[in-house]
């Protein structure tokens, strides 16, 4: 298959008009001096400074770049999720709009996609700048997806990606999922994934975006990923297997309980009564949590299959020749 492009970079950017100017002269270098054809694709997640400006005025330089801007802010991964959709590059290169990605890591990153046949490669920022309080939470968090996904890599976070096309037109992104898109990939059969040592800069301009509040999500967005990746097309066999263990269990319980009574009855000719004991509710409780599972999962199954939602994002403005 034919593409127009060697290479698409998609870069998310919210609030970094001093970076962009020279990331993209960076680029161009880049490209020119290894003959690559290219289209970089800047994705402004609803700038509240002179992002959009500035994006502008780099497409009327250079026909190479080209710009969408989201009428408010949305997040990386919606921002990452319409620069997939635009790309038409035979690969998707993915970094950071803040200089601490280097493009000079671009031509190694296309070589692992283009020769040795990786879907996708993530870069692996081995030393890195940032503070204790951001690196050790990277760790435990990087550490803690290793395990439940087990995909051996050692920086899942890190926005210096390459992609093969197939790879990006065969997946969405959502909420904070861009810090899974590997393991998005193996679940939709990408399963030949590389890493990369990459170079790791100091932030020149302006401060970094995100909080410790995202480890939290990031870990609940892992178990939802999770669950979703294995689950998504047959949430029956998930409630299903739970309600059907919980009612039985509880069922059991009952029917000990009643043939406990009838033995004591025929032994000693009195015995407790069964909604006195305490068993008896926890087994009342089982049943009803059991059903109330797998009704769960029978509406969760007919949702599913009648499902076909797309993230839509209100788009402001398009600069330059823009794949649509």
């Amino acid at each position: 298959m034919q593409y127009p492009y060697d290479i698409s970079v998609v870069i998310p950017l919210f609030n970094e008009e001093e970076s962009l100017p020279e990331l993209v002269r960076w680029i161009k270098r880049v490209m020119h001096a290894h003959e690559f054809s290219y289209e970089v694709i800047l994705v402004d997640d609803g700038s509240t400074d002179r992002s959009w400006e500035v994006v502008t005025d780099l497409s009327e330089e250079d026909n190479a770049v080209k710009g969408i801007s989201f009428n408010r802010n949305y997040g990386k991964s919606a921002a990452l999720n319409e620069g997939f959709r635009r790309s038409a590059g035979e690969v998707v290169i993915t970094m950071d709009a803040d200089l601490q990605d280097s493009p000079e890591e671009i031509p190694a990153l296309y070589d692992m996609i283009k020769n040795q046949k990786y879907d996708l490669v993530s870069g692996w920022k081995k030393k890195r700048f940032d503070p204790a309080s951001k690196t050790i939470p990277t760790k435990l968090f990087n550490a803690a997806t290793r395990k439940l996904s087990g995909i051996q890599l050692h920086d899942f976070n890190c926005g210096l990606k390459a992609y093969r096309q197939l790879v990006v037109k065969s997946i969405e992104v959502h909420g904070e999922m861009h810090r899974y898109i590997p393991v998005i990939a193996k679940w939709n059969g990408f399963t030949k994934i590389g890493e990369k040592v990459v170079q790791h800069q100091e932030r020149k301009y302006g401060t970094t975006k995100f909080g410790l509040e995202r480890f939290i999500y990031g870990f609940l967005d892992l178990l939802s990923i999770t669950f979703v990746s294995r689950f998504k097309k047959r949430p029956m066999h998930f409630f299903g297997t739970l309600g059907t263990l919980m009612f039985v269990v509880g069922l059991g319980i009952t029917i000990w309980l009643i043939l406990q009574k009838v033995f004591q009855l025929y032994a000693n000719g009195h015995a407790r009564d069964i909604v006195s004991q305490p068993l008896f509710y926890l087994s009342l409780v089982a049943v009803i949590l059991g059903v109330q599972l797998f009704l769960a999962g029978f509406l969760a199954e007919m949702i599913s299959l009648g499902a076909n939602r797309k993230n839509e994002y209100l788009i402001r403005g398009r600069v330059g020749s823009i794949q649509k």
